[in-house]
């Protein structure tokens, strides 16, 4: 490296390698240095216009020339969408949700909030887009894209279930039946054929679950002929279920519904929107 300070005629920094190439002591081009100042313009403009750095005073923060905050701007957002939901939302505040469903336009604007409902408030039991879900006793929480609906699937009985919650009750028969009687009515039960033994009769199954085995939808008593589980559909399962009784202290099976009207974290309108939305999962056909 050579220690000239300068290269062809023109001034360098003292860096020379092979006396053409230099280190130059140039200026930018006057475009560069143009963007450079008003880049640092625009730098000092927006940290002025928008909130920036905290400050010692009561404010807490530079609030900024132009009086923007996100909070604001959220604010004017929903506002807009306020105003294109506020027709239907005033529509279905004094209907049904059967005259709900009876309105093409308002059932689809209905689907789609009840969509956001669902998620916030029953996915975390009933699973996304009403798959159930299972723990070890079974299902934990019903499927819902079904048509198979212990308390009907009617959207009366939908809404009805949703605002007051449910809760059915099986008695324990781990007292009044032996084993070997537990066992049999367990094995016609699994085999969808309740009515097979005498003691489906005999015990009082008949009182819950109906003369055929089918269940009672007023009651909340499952179908136990269908192959649809409410909890551990094995043998072993259904003793235990016949043993212990549902929701009937420690021990039992638990299957509780909340009822979201006595809990207050729903409005009516919104309770609505969900039995429409959980009708369209299923068809309601029962």
């Amino acid at each position: 490296m050579s220690d000239k300070h300068d290269a062809g005629g023109v001034p360098t920094t003292g860096h020379v390698w092979d006396d053409d190439l230099g280190d130059f002591t140039n200026q930018p081009p006057k475009w560069w240095m143009l963007g450079l100042t008003a880049s640092a313009i625009w730098c000092v403009v927006y940290f002025l216009y928008y909130p920036s750095i905290p400050v010692s005073n009561a404010q807490g923060y530079f609030k900024g020339i132009g009086g923007w905050t996100a909070i604001t701007e959220m604010e004017a957002d929903k506002s807009v969408v306020d105003e294109v939901r506020g027709k239907y939302e005033a529509k279905l505040k004094d209907m049904t949700p059967a005259a709900i469903l009876a309105d093409g336009e308002l059932t689809e604007y209905v689907t789609r909030s009840g969509k956001v409902l669902f998620g916030d408030n029953c996915a975390a039991c009933h699973g996304t887009n009403g798959v159930g879900t299972v723990d070890k006793q079974g299902l934990f929480a019903p499927i819902l894209n079904d048509d198979d609906w212990l308390y009907g699937g009617k959207i009366e009985d939908i809404h009805a279930s949703i605002t007051g919650g449910r809760q059915a009750v099986m008695t324990p028969h781990k007292d009044v039946l032996s084993a070997a009687e537990i066992d049999t009515l367990a094995n016609a039960v699994a085999a969808g054929k309740p009515t097979s033994t005498p003691l489906f009769t005999e015990k009082g199954c008949t009182a819950c679950h109906g003369a055929d085995g089918k269940g009672m939808q007023a009651m909340g008593s499952a179908n136990l002929t269908d192959s649809v589980w409410r909890f551990d559909g094995s043998v072993e399962g259904i003793k235990y279920t016949i043993a212990n009784g549902v929701n009937v202290g420690p021990g039992s099976r638990i299957a509780v519904m909340p009822s979201f009207q006595a809990a207050g974290k729903l409005s009516d309108a919104e309770m609505k929107k969900l039995a429409v939305y959980v009708y369209k999962f299923g068809g309601g056909k029962n």
